[in-house]
């Protein structure tokens, strides 16, 4: 088949080398020339603008948007819809809030262009792994992407799946993202227990390895902990500084919005907020506290 990825960055790239890797036609569009002549590079055709982009294509076109979320995916959309026709398909493969998602359907709809929401995992490992394709959308449309999500998966038969009408895609990805913040918060807090048992001299690469095998917890994420142990098992090179994602925090306020309890996923969101909370004020006023209602000492600031 034939599409266009429009974004570039380490996914979009990625995505766009394993299609052509499996035999599909692929126009790469970035904002950077350097960026498009890699996409080139790596056997994909360029574009430098988001009309090169729809003329490159044969109808009916598959564009698929690979573009940060928020703003830039609706004016994105919002520019590709002006440009397609009847019968074209775009398919939002970032990480779109869901209800976002259902409104660019219903954006689309009266102009006859199809859209699916497909939430994506696999980082920078999913070129050579394959992608988890988690789809929103109709079903037969779904069936006519099938050639390009059986190559992004990691197999033709696994890894990929309709979940629902409009907006189920990033809604399961949205969830996917919130339990991956509480499973990786328990990894963070059993690396640290282990690494504060001083007397012990526990070697922290070793036991990821030995955990890799036969152990309950052994998963991809214990994978990739293993090899930045390997690289430096006290990570003195990190800033003890985590970014969120918005799905992280959509996953927390849907919980609310359906009064389903989601505690460990909460509190992963609020620890990455400490992490990068140089002041700390919250902790400065807790000793104070102490120290007024009992007199309990406080180290100075130095």
């Amino acid at each position: 088949m034939e599409l266009a990825i429009i974004g570039l960055g380490k996914m979009g790239m990625n995505m766009a080398t394993r299609l052509v890797r499996g035999g599909h036609r692929v126009v790469g569009y970035a904002r950077t020339a350097a960026t498009v002549d890699e996409a080139i590079n790596n056997g994909a055709e360029g574009a430098n603008s988001l009309e090169e982009v729809v003329n490159k294509l044969n109808s009916p076109r598959i564009v698929w948007v690979m573009v940060p979320a928020g703003k830039t995916t609706d004016d994105t959309i919002d520019q590709l819809s002006n440009l397609m026709s009847k019968g074209d398909i775009i398919i939002d493969g970032g990480n779109s809030n869901y209800k976002d998602s259902a409104r660019h359907a219903a954006q689309l709809e009266p102009k006859g262009i199809e859209f699916l929401d497909c939430g994506t995992s696999g980082g920078i490992w999913g070129i050579s792994e394959g992608y988890s394709l988690m789809i929103g959308g109709k079903p037969e449309v779904v069936e006519k992407m099938r050639p390009i999500f059986e190559t992004l998966a990691p197999g033709a038969d696994k890894g990929w799946g309709r979940m629902g009408p409009h907006g189920s895609g990033h809604f399961v990805k949205m969830i996917h993202n919130g339990i991956e913040y509480g499973m990786m918060q328990a990894f963070a807090e059993g690396f640290s227990i282990m690494k504060a048992k001083k007397e012990f001299e526990l070697d922290l690469s070793q036991i990821s390895h030995v955990w890799q095998h036969g152990s309950v917890v052994r998963s991809w994420l214990l994978d990739l902990a293993a090899n930045a142990l390997d690289e430096d098992t006290q990570l003195k090179d990190i800033k003890p500084w985590v970014a969120d994602s918005g799905e992280g925090r959509w996953t927390v306020f849907e919980s609310i919005d359906l009064d389903v309890p989601a505690p460990i996923i909460t509190l992963a969101l609020q620890m990455r907020f400490v992490s990068r909370d140089d002041e700390n004020y919250t902790a400065r006023m807790l000793s104070a506290l102490r120290n007024q209602f009992g007199g309990h000492a406080i180290k100075k600031a130095e």
